[in-house]
């Protein structure tokens, strides 16, 4: 049970560093301006996105010293993108059509019969 807490730790920094590298990203254009490094440099959700995803690296590593890879990736990456999404349309307004919600069902489903197997 402690090793699936560790995940869940993990596969939220991680999503939490997708979510804040998207914030401090966001009405940006990037360019090769001094200006726009030094902003970049400066930027606390980045930073925040770059921390958490140091900290995601950590638990995870934990993880999988623990449990079968072929079991940590797909619980990981599966429940990070649910998480993403929900986070995407509720700070962002980032809106998905039905071929998508199809496909993450189709997604969920693959992974959890991967996990079963």
């Amino acid at each position: 049970m402690q090793t699936y807490v560790l995940l869940a730790i993990a596969l939220t920094l991680n999503a939490l560093a997708n979510v804040l590298i998207k914030a401090g990203m966001r009405n940006r254009e990037p360019d090769a301006t001094a200006g726009f490094v030094k902003e970049m440099v400066l930027n606390p959700y980045l930073w925040g996105g770059v921390t958490s995803f140091g900290l995601a690296l950590a638990f995870y590593s934990v993880v999988l010293s623990r449990m079968p890879l072929s079991l940590a990736y797909p619980l990981m990456t599966t429940l990070g993108f649910v998480i993403v999404l929900g986070a995407s349309a509720f700070l962002f307004d980032e809106r998905l059509n039905v071929i998508q919600y199809a496909g993450i069902v189709l997604i969920a489903a693959g992974v959890w019969m991967a996990a079963r197997g």
